[in-house]
């Protein structure tokens, strides 16, 4: 929990927040107001597009930075993927999201980020206020390495109106992780009912998908409304094992969700409207760890016992995660300026339990003492959790007096995040045979955190902003942003941008910006610890990743983390030739100084640490430290267009994203000059620069003709190049690839709709590689678009 002191404080920032609207409103009743003021202060229904503050502005051609709004309706109604990280995966070109399978707990969440950056340097709205992350830090094998990123599989598609995606640097405007862009997932509020049953499947006969999902909404006699969700996904498991590792179980984890979604206001006399958002999930996960061999493998005693898997074995990684999001705010009018104040919640957890595995220690010993040979086959192997509590108080002016306009804006945000590890049970990490005697430690698969793993860390930020939007003329305008955040634990940062738009002609829109922003070390990244026994040359090694602040990295000479630092420039058009036909064009370059990244294994050889690893008893080690500078050139482009043909409607649209991540420089601690290799790894810089696909783009046709609706969309992924186990110049080299999803809507009446359709119709895979390189022990990675081949599916949506 957080402490006393700290929640107080907080609470007193919320209270205070809460009493200056409502002093402000009574204050301007005093002075008279007139009739026009009386309508605004109960009038709330504005829509604000996400990169201005401006309540009025709702096109994504008249702001000064690139913006896409894609409505969610189609996709929740005859879409072929069922959660949102793989809709907007085929629908958005600078998103990426790359479903991963043997990288332990990232196959039970999908990370997600843009222009191929980390997660963890896209920042996540919902209604315009922060979203947490989650607790998970990825570690092993996972394209999104060393990042702590947003589930965005926690919200139901059927509850999201639309999704506005910022391509652009925006610290200065949201705060930290914002270095890539924002988004924010706008939920729905429209009255009425609908609901949506879906089933999907691989070609293969497996990974059964089942989707049941219902909406409604309604509106209260005294005016606002309240719009409830409710979804369950039951995804199977699939397998796409070859005769290379015929044991090995490789494919889609099985999930389960349960999710809830509550999103509504209602209006508090002249005083203005509350409003409220509560989401709630839970999720029972599970993915496959590598095989263990059988008898006559070298995995007996080590990895496994003769009598509890003669044949061999795959354990399950199995996750509960819960995760909790809410919002509580107050918003109204005084006089003419625009005022909202809101608190936000968010909590995730994730608990480990480990299945159909035993510990061969316990197994060995058992068998030492005259038994089968027989251990637990399942253990609690604790887990973890990330809560954040988040205080906003914004206001807003236009003056329509100033030149062409002056939209003002400014405000303060109170955060505090908390950070906990919990151990597992004894089995799941103990060795009991004895040092070297045979049997590894712990649970096989995953083992359980260790006592000496627990943590409970928590910190605690405060932020000032100021935003102006300038039309200097009815073709020119300017926006400016400046924010000073304050972190209780690396200190202040003061970031700052300047966007401007010029319309050249009345159907061609220049536009620019150029800004500053940072992204705060996530406590998932100073505070993980785990702590695992291996074997390696027959001998016992325990492998440690440690915290930033522990004695190890000390020791290390590994320095304190601090924020990353980016500067961003993007510069572009907007064209609307017709009145059919839209065409954006925007070029970026972003550089990061001081990125946080996992470094190389470092082991007790090392001629600089190697004896203080042996003084602590550990033989491998990992540390994240603020590694790399890097430098992400790319250019968006859009294009849109709609026409008549044969009797029916087209609608057309093109999508590209070409991006280029390389590191620049890479900071090496004084302690470890000449151990850059270790460092950084080819292996681990290509998990940053290889992190998506250079080349994404999506073209979509969608035809309406009476009651049937076809559509086509063709999606190409561009080469991506990533590291090896041996590494040397030895790279897995994925060659473009081209998917194509089609499908059929057939409207029995305007409020019932079915669909049938096939993602993936050509059965495209990956380019195979040596699975011995691999990370994850297949034939390929999970790359562009997975490794699972073509599905079908069929959905009936019905409003009523």
């Amino acid at each position: 929990m957080l402490s006393i002191a700290r929640r107080t404080t907080l609470c007193r920032a919320v209270a205070l927040a809460l009493s200056l609207p409502v002093a402000a409103t009574a204050f301007a009743q005093e002075a008279a107001p007139t009739a026009a003021q009386d309508e605004a202060v109960t009038q709330f229904e504005t829509v604000r597009t996400i990169g201005s503050r401006r309540i009025d502005r709702t096109s994504d051609t008249t702001t000064p930075v690139p913006v896409d709004v894609l409505p969610m309706s189609d996709a929740a109604e005859h879409g072929a993927q069922f959660d949102l990280a793989q809709t907007l995966q085929y629908t958005a070109p600078s998103f990426n999201s790359t479903r991963q399978t043997g990288a332990d707990g990232a196959d039970l969440v999908d990370g997600a980020a843009l222009r191929g950056l980390g997660s963890d340097q896209t920042l996540v709205l919902v209604n315009g206020k922060r979203h947490h992350t989650v607790s998970l830090v990825n570690i092993y094998g996972a394209r999104d390495r060393g990042n702590t990123g947003t589930d965005l599989n926690a919200i139901p598609l059927l509850a999201i109106d639309r999704i506005e995606i910022l391509r652009d640097g925006a610290a200065a405007q949201y705060g930290s992780d914002a270095i890539a862009g924002v988004m924010n997932i706008a939920l729905k509020r429209s009255k009425g009912c609908e609901a949506v049953l879906g089933w999907g499947q691989y070609s293969e006969g497996d990974g059964e998908n089942l989707l049941a999902s219902a909406y409604c909404g309604v509106g209260f006699a005294m005016g606002g409304g309240l719009s409830v969700t409710g979804e369950w996904q039951d995804r199977d498991r699939s397998n796409r094992a070859t005769d290379f590792n015929p044991l090995r179980t490789i494919g889609d984890s099985k999930v389960e969700n349960r999710t809830v979604y509550l999103n509504g206001d209602a209006p508090l006399g002249e005083v203005g409207e509350v409003y409220f958002t509560a989401g709630m999930q839970n999720r029972d996960a599970s993915s496959a760890a590598w095989a263990r061999g059988g008898i006559g493998s070298d995995d007996i005693p080590s990895r496994n016992s003769e009598a509890m898997y003669p044949d061999g074995f795959v354990p399950f990684i199995d996750g509960v995660l819960d995760d909790r999001y809410g919002i509580i705010g107050l918003r109204g009018d005084a006089g003419a300026w625009h005022w909202d104040v809101s608190y936000t919640h968010g909590y995730n957890e994730f608990e480990y339990t480990i299945r159909h595995t035993l510990n061969a220690s316990i197994a060995n010993l058992d068998r030492t003492n005259g038994g089968a040979g027989i251990s637990p086959s399942e253990f609690d192997a604790g887990g973890f959790s990330f809560e954040q509590d988040t205080a906003n108080f914004d206001v807003s002016r236009y003056f329509d007096g100033v030149l062409n306009g002056l939209n003002v804006a400014f405000g303060a945000e109170a955060r505090e995040e908390r950070y906990r590890i919990r151990a597992g049970e004894p089995g799941s990490y103990q060795d009991v045979d004895g040092v070297g005697e045979g049997g590894n430690a712990g649970s096989q698969g995953f083992p359980g955190f260790q006592p000496g793993d627990v943590t409970d860390r928590s910190r605690d930020s405060t932020a000032l902003y100021a935003d102006f939007e300038l039309d200097v003329t009815d073709r020119f305008m300017t926006a400016f942003a400046v924010r000073y955040e304050d972190y209780s634990d690396f200190g202040d940062t003061l970031n700052g941008k300047l966007a401007a738009a010029f319309h050249a002609t009345d159907n061609l829109l220049l536009r620019g910006s150029v800004s500053t922003g940072f992204r705060a070390p996530s406590l998932q990244q100073k505070y993980f610890s785990s702590t695992i026994t291996d074997f390696i040359g027959g001998q016992p090694v325990d492998i440690v990743i440690a915290p930033n602040d522990s004695a190890l990295a000390q020791a290390a000479g590994i320095p304190n983390l601090v924020e990353e630092q980016s500067t961003s420039v993007t510069l572009g058009l907007t064209w609307a030739p017709r009145d059919n036909l839209s065409v954006t064009l925007d070029a970026y370059r972003i550089e990061i100084d001081d990125r946080v990244v996992l470094s190389g294994e470092f082991d007790n050889t090392d001629p600089n640490i190697g004896p203080v690893l042996d003084d602590l008893g550990v033989g491998l080690a990992r540390f994240f430290f603020n590694s790399v500078d890097t430098r992400t050139t790319g250019v968006d482009l859009t294009v849109s267009h709609d026409m008549a043909l044969g009797g029916g409607k087209l609608a057309s649209f093109l999508g590209l994203n070409y991006g280029k991540t390389e590191i620049t420089q890479v900071h090496t601690p004084p302690q470890l000059v000449g151990r850059e290799d270790t460092l950084l790894s080819e292996r681990e810089r290509l998990f940053i620069e290889g992190a998506a696909p250079r080349l994404k783009a999506v073209a979509g046709f969608d035809y309406t003709w009476g009651k049937w609706a076809p559509s086509l969309k063709v999606i190409h992924f561009g080469k991506q190049t990533l590291g090896t186990w041996t590494g040397g110049g030895v790279h897995q080299d994925y060659d473009a690839k081209t998917s194509a999803d089609v499908s059929l809507t057939y409207s029995f009446t305007d409020k019932a709709k079915f669909t049938v359709g096939a993602s993936n119709i050509f059965d495209v895979y990956p380019t195979r590689q040596d699975p011995n390189e691999t990370d994850n022990g297949h034939i390929y990675e999970s790359v562009q678009f997975g490794i699972n081949g073509a599905s079908y599916f069929a959905r009936f949506w019905m409003k009523f």
